[in-house]
């Protein structure tokens, strides 16, 4: 296979991570040691984030195939970079961004897509404050169980009423 043959096949393959992705992140990863290395796609394999190390031009390439990510240009990638991919949970790469860079500074955050909105390199720490994909849903579901609670809630008050009332008619009826 020719250079241009693999070039092509990688910017197919980020193509589709691309498309199928809520959150793309665009990281530098410059002074990584390999053992740091390692451990990062150790953490971000266990959490279900995707990631993938190209050249620059090949994801800017990749990008424009895509459309919609004017805001990634040659002066946001520079150096090395490695694409997180937040496939089922836009917000979860930020987060594990947001707890590596509180314990070293490396990696660092280039730029992100979350949910077709760009962010750049000083709003980590709003993105890493964004509610998960499953904080949201439990938010929702919790939202429609409180109002299915509140009445399950009154139904039973009623019920013990009745059953109040029925014992005390009981009571005078076996006193009279």
């Amino acid at each position: 296979m020719t250079t241009k043959e693999q070039k092509q096949q990688v910017v197919a393959e980020l193509v589709e991570k691309i498309k199928r992705s809520s959150g793309i992140y665009f990281i530098d990863f410059t002074g990584m040691n390999a053992a740091y290395t390692l451990s990062t796609r150790r953490e971000l394999k266990s959490k279900g984030i995707e990631f993938r190390v190209a050249k620059n031009t090949v994801i800017l390439r990749a990008l424009a195939e895509v459309g919609g990510y004017e805001h990634i240009t040659r002066e946001v990638l520079f150096g090395q970079t490695m694409l997180w991919f937040g496939v089922n949970d836009g917000v979860g790469p930020a987060k594990v961004l947001k707890e590596l860079t509180d314990k070293s500074e490396i990696p660092k955050l280039k730029a992100a897509y979350v949910e077709g909105e760009y962010f750049d390199a000083t709003q980590l720490k709003a993105l890493a404050s964004l509610p998960t994909r499953e904080d949201l849903i439990a938010g929702i579901l919790g939202s429609l169980n409180a109002p299915i609670s509140g009445i399950v809630g009154s139904i039973n008050a009623v019920l013990r009423d009745v059953a109040y009332l029925v014992e005390e008619v009981a009571k005078k009826q076996n006193a009279a």
